[in-house]
């Protein structure tokens, strides 16, 4: 039995829209008017007919509890749109959400209740035919393993000659020769079956020309890709976990390792970003009980909002598990045992002495790290000439806000949320700043998103 006496609240059920036009059509369908025979069941349906342009109304079903063959929410629509959740969806929850008596309890119709037969029948199928761990043919495996790490050798050493190349030459001659070079090299990385030095390529190659002190942040890059390489070649001489983020920073892909953790995991914060081939969403959660940091990424293509999509602020019991790494947090969700809910849990705030200490730590195990998770205790935003920032009354210190992040709506948000007071605040500390992802004020039950 899920926890359905506690709804959600507006915020939380707009957290899952794929993007902003979702968002605003969602709300504008968040009232009783289009509904009719709208109701929800104690095993965590909702269900209802929405009034659209046609004879006939669209039917609409949300599982919130997530158990089914797909983790988290999941939505059933016969509306013609490719976005999950679509705007009905969450109209729907919206008005679930009110509890204005429109979606009562009952008994779903028999529409609904086949997409949820449907479900069922999936997971146990799963259950019963697990994934096999091990390839079918692993000496076949093997063979294809050492050939790919043949090619990302070969790759990482045509690259350390470019980089060479570009140091013999002068920092200077990067501007003259412009993208054409790097994106060519990046393709080469591609060749390799090595995408994560093809990206790192690219992002140097956007460097020349950038802004005041480029030559700087080209030697930083050209540094981090040197080092980068170079973990790769002595990768047997690493220690395991250090070899495995340099296998992950490369570009090969890994699996999780170990038994799933069980906890009552917390969604801290939830945001998307998105290039020309793939939109990826990264969802941050925090373990209440473990008091561990987890990070869940879901995939779209370039224009599809990723499937995976889970309520800020709610909390659920659930087994994630992780992935290996220096300081890899990445995990899987896997089994989902309860409903979304409530809770008045949070992470333990730290000191912004303590924050930067933790980036550090974690820097010093994964050079590459662009940015670490920590909640700030206490701190106020505060405006510093053209810039803001996180100040900490007590320690008489400040983080300042990533460039980014002092351009999103977010801000005025936690501005506001603020008031003059402290407040406790989740996000991403980083070299290049602080990006606030979720704010709980003094008193406050549940976290408010800010992405």
């Amino acid at each position: 039995m899920t926890q359905q006496g506690v709804r959600w609240t507006a915020d939380q059920v707009l957290a899952l829209a794929p993007d902003a036009p979702s968002r605003k059509a969602g709300s504008k369908l968040g009232v009783a008017g289009p509904w009719s025979e709208a109701g929800s069941s104690g095993e965590g349906t909702v269900w209802g007919l929405c009034k659209g342009s046609g004879s006939k109304p669209y039917q609409t079903v949300v599982d919130i509890t997530g158990a089914g063959d797909a983790a988290g929410p999941a939505y059933k629509c016969s509306c013609p749109s490719r976005k999950f959740p679509c705007k009905h969806a969450l109209g729907l929850l919206l008005v679930w959400a009110g509890q204005d008596g429109t979606v009562p309890e009952g008994e779903p119709p028999a529409w609904a209740e086949e997409w949820l037969a449907a479900r069922r029948k999936r997971t146990t199928e799963k259950r019963s035919s697990p994934t096999p761990s091990t390839p079918a043919d692993p000496e076949a495996a093997q063979r294809r393993a050492e050939k790919r790490a043949e090619r990302i050798t070969a790759g990482v050493t045509e690259l350390e000659q470019r980089l060479s190349d570009l140091l013999r030459g002068g920092t200077a001659t990067a501007e003259q020769t412009g993208y054409g070079l790097w994106e060519e090299t990046a393709a080469r990385m591609v060749d390799a079956q090595a995408p994560g030095l093809a990206a790192r390529v690219r992002e140097l190659g956007a460097i020349p020309s950038s802004g005041p002190g480029w030559p700087v942040r080209l030697l930083e890059e050209c540094a981090l890709l040197h080092l980068l390489d170079q973990g790769w070649l002595h990768r047997e001489e690493l220690p395991a976990e250090l070899a495995a983020t340099v296998r992950s920073r490369v570009g090969l892909p890994a699996q999780p390792q170990g038994p799933p953790l069980r906890d009552h995991w917390l969604v801290l914060a939830q945001y998307d970003t998105a290039d020309s081939k793939l939109t990826t969403r990264r969802i941050w959660m925090y373990g209440t009980e473990s008091d561990r940091t987890a990070l869940l990424l879901s995939y779209g293509a370039a224009g599809r909002a990723p499937s995976l999509a889970l309520p800020v602020g709610l909390a659920f019991d659930a087994e994630l598990s992780p992935y290996p790494g220096a300081v890899q947090l990445r995990a899987d969700l896997g089994e989902q045992l309860t409903a979304p809910a409530p809770t008045p849990l949070r992470p333990p705030g730290v000191r912004v002495s303590e924050a930067t200490a933790r980036y550090g730590e974690a820097l010093r195990k994964d050079p590459w790290l662009e940015s670490h998770p920590v909640t700030l205790a206490e701190v106020i935003p505060t405006r510093s000439q053209d810039t803001w920032q996180l100040t900490d009354p007590e320690e008489n210190l400040a983080l300042p806000l990533a460039p980014s992040a002092a351009s999103r709506p977010g801000l005025w948000r936690l501005v506001a949320l603020s008031g003059g007071a402290p407040l406790t605040v989740f996000g991403e500390c980083g070299h290049r700043g602080f990006t606030p992802l979720a704010a709980w004020p003094k008193d406050a039950e549940g976290a408010i998103p800010l992405c």
